[in-house]
């Protein structure tokens, strides 16, 4: 979650020389090609079988493909902030999928933490007035990055378990490239000037595909296969926390009482949501 609350920054960086299709190509090209390099050499990548193709082209459609094509141009129109919390309602949507597909148990603790969790999400960023300034078509192009977060994890959870998580972040990375490579081709490629391009949109584009596109989606990855779609994606509405610190801590933006309440808030739900209640079984069966 701290490397995904830092990509809403790097992608404001990466805009300022390049349009959004030549970011999310080259930040899936570098990562898809780091991750191989690195799992040829520890012997680690598990070759992908012809019955499993149609679920990673499914998995990768919805992310990274759906999901970028939402959030990158949604945040051309909105701020990192707003971006960051609209894509910390994850959560609210997630039990319902994880209900819906695989019959998951939704107990009231899980509820009741995304509910005080959503709320200290709400306390960081609305205004007195309960304004949230931003264009409608961008909020509904970052909701549906939302929406293709949720299709990722329920595909995600259709992948054989043989598969490890760098193994399946290498290969949705890897398709995701063929996915917009036409698209960059079409709309990017005669915007490039590389007299215009500066060290910083390449660096924040480096920086994407190392921490947001590779080591974020591995442990993600690997937390939804540990702990379940609703529990994991809870975690999610630590991002708006995380961006506040970092605005504070780079962007020397005050940390208000307001802020440090919401994010005590957060934080309070996102612990009550994983408190696992123990079963009361009868004197026989302890014995």
């Amino acid at each position: 979650m701290i490397f995904w609350a830092f990509s809403f920054v790097w992608v404001k960086q990466a805009f300022v020389s390049f349009n959004p299709f030549t970011v999310v190509l080259f930040r899936l090209f570098i990562s898809a090609i780091i991750l191989f390099i690195i799992l040829k050499v520890i012997k680690q990548l598990i070759p992908l079988k012809k019955q499993d193709l149609k679920w990673f082209a499914l998995l990768a459609f919805f992310e990274p493909f759906l999901y970028f094509l939402g959030e990158s141009y949604g945040l051309t129109v909105v701020s990192s902030t707003m971006g960051a919390v609209i894509v910390s309602t994850i959560p609210l949507f997630a039990p319902i999928a994880d209900r819906f597909f695989f019959k998951a148990k939704i107990t009231g603790l899980n509820i009741i933490g995304i509910i005080i969790s959503f709320s200290g999400v709400l306390i960081i960023i609305l205004e007195k007035d309960l304004s949230l300034n931003a264009p409608l078509y961008g909020i509904l192009l970052v909701f549906m990055a939302v929406f293709a977060a949720i299709g990722y994890t329920v595909v995600l959870k259709k992948i054989p378990l043989h598969y490890n998580a760098v193994s399946i972040i290498t290969y949705q990375n890897a398709i995701g490239v063929f996915y917009f490579l036409p698209l960059f081709l079409i709309f990017d490629l005669k915007d490039i000037d590389l007299n215009k391009v500066n060290r910083e949109a390449v660096w924040a584009i480096v920086q994407l595909a190392i921490f947001a596109s590779s080591i974020a989606f591995i442990f993600f990855t690997y937390s939804i296969r540990i702990i379940g779609i609703t529990k994991a994606n809870v975690f999610v509405n630590l991002i708006p926390v995380f961006t506040a610190i970092f605005a504070w801590w780079l962007l020397d933006e005050p940390l208000t009482l307001k802020k440090f309440t919401g994010i005590g808030v957060v934080i309070g739900g996102v612990l009550i949501s994983q408190i696992k209640r123990k079963k009361n079984l009868p004197p026989s069966v302890n014995n």
